[in-house]
């Protein structure tokens, strides 16, 4: 197993936002987390990489538990972040923001150069001296996830990587998030538009006030539209 929580609750000062959620993903998988806003998608994925600090609970992540780590230890064992916000440099031109996220390589994980990170996002490459502040929402969204993958990761989290974008740059995404699943990367990826997870993700769980009430296949979730009707729709 790749990625596994267990129990795990967290808090924002003393309001209680996620409770007992377990998940898991496996070697090889794209899992999606859905829900609507204000679910705890992001709470989640915030906790897992560490940046939660009130919070308790079991995480694991290739065998090795690290509940207790800090962000940075977490992310140099090969777990990758791709936050909501993007939080590019948008000082840096996109080789710098690039530069920033480079890591050594990782036994056992795929090995990603700028060449190949180019050829995953081809119009990165068309603008490698640009600076991060003026490009699109979804160049900004590429440029995000290519700095994640120079770390070389072997799971990336990523958090809403569909919203806001035009649907020409969506399709774009899909063909991405499946080249990196060919090339071995797992990822847990948060979703609120379920055709784009039902592009690209093995399996599902739905999580609603903080709480995981759906776990299981893509298919079995499409055999369940009370439950798609009930948590997911607007």
């Amino acid at each position: 197993m790749k990625l596994s929580v267990e129990g795990l609750n967290s808090y924002y000062g003393p309001a209680h936002i996620l409770f007992d959620v377990a998940l898991d993903v496996g070697d090889g998988e794209v899992v999606a987390l859905l829900g609507r806003n204000g679910a705890g998608k992001s709470t989640t994925f915030r906790s897992i990489i560490g940046l939660v600090e009130q919070r308790t609970g079991r995480i694991v992540f290739e065998g090795s538990d690290v509940s207790d780590q800090p962000t940075h230890a977490i992310v140099s064992r090969g777990l990758g972040y791709v936050p909501e916000e993007r939080r590019i440099f948008t000082d840096l031109t996109v080789d710098e923001n690039l530069e920033v996220g480079r890591q050594p390589v990782r036994p056992g994980a795929p090995h990603w150069t700028r060449e190949k990170l180019f050829s995953l996002f081809p119009n990165l490459g068309e603008m490698r001296g640009r600076a991060g502040g003026s490009m699109s929402g979804g160049e900004q969204q590429m440029l995000t996830i290519a700095r994640s993958l120079m770390g070389n990761p072997s799971l990336v989290l990523l958090d809403e990587p569909s919203e806001g974008l035009a649907p020409k740059i969506v399709e774009q995404m899909v063909d991405a998030i499946l080249t990196m699943k060919e090339a071995g990367v797992s990822m847990l990826v948060s979703e609120q538009n379920l055709h784009f997870a039902r592009l690209i993700c093995d399996r599902a769980y739905i999580i609603e006030r903080g709480r995981i009430c759906f776990s299981g296949t893509m298919r079995e979730l499409d055999e369940r539209p009370d439950i798609r009707d009930a948590h997911l729709a607007l």
